[in-house]
């Protein structure tokens, strides 16, 4: 017990790296789709920058955080088995299971990316990119104020913050439509 708050701040510190990977990969995603619409020599240029970007934050950063949070995760668990009885770890290990499958997916797609299949638009990336935003306040939510939270409101507020994600998505979209600088 003595290595607990140098387990849990390791753990800590590869969650924000990890989170901070899954927020940017998808908006170089959608400048890496934009390019595809620019003309020559620009479109090269900006491909293959942002694809060497892409790279470098995936494998760099976001790929060796995911698997250094898990792995200090699961050293927290050992030392701590008590929370694995305990309701909202399981309702927490729900939403890491999410997010692993985000992660997944978001590889999927800078898989598909980096070899210049684009199947999604730039407003479904940016879409995209809000699905970790919402698991990351999921989860602080939960850990913080734990047995306290009263699911209702829990999955009210969720939602909310769905609809307020979607409400600016739009707003930004028709600020840009005016301006395409903004």
């Amino acid at each position: 017990m003595e290595y607990y708050n140098y387990i849990k701040s390791l753990h800590l510190i590869f969650v924000i790296t990890w989170f901070a990977g899954l927020f940017y990969i998808p908006r170089l995603f959608v400048y890496q789709i934009e390019a595809f619409d620019k003309p020559e020599p620009d479109k090269s240029i900006l491909g293959n920058q942002l694809k060497l970007m892409a790279k470098r934050l995936w494998f760099i950063i976001t790929w060796p955080s995911a698997i250094l949070a898990t792995l200090f995760a699961i050293i927290l668990l050992i030392m701590q088995p008590v929370w694995l009885q305990q309701g909202w770890m399981h309702v927490k290990l729900g939403f890491v299971i999410l997010l692993i499958a985000y992660h997944l997916k978001t590889h999927h797609i800078f898989k598909q990316l980096q070899v210049d299949k684009v199947k999604y638009t730039s407003g479904q990336m940016r879409l995209w990119n809000e699905g970790s935003t919402v698991i990351l306040f999921s989860v602080i939510f939960l850990v913080i104020v734990r047995n306290a939270l009263d699911w209702i409101y829990g999955v009210i507020g969720i939602f909310a913050l769905g609809i307020l994600l979607m409400l600016g998505i739009k707003l930004y979209k028709k600020i840009r439509a005016r301006n395409p600088d903004a």
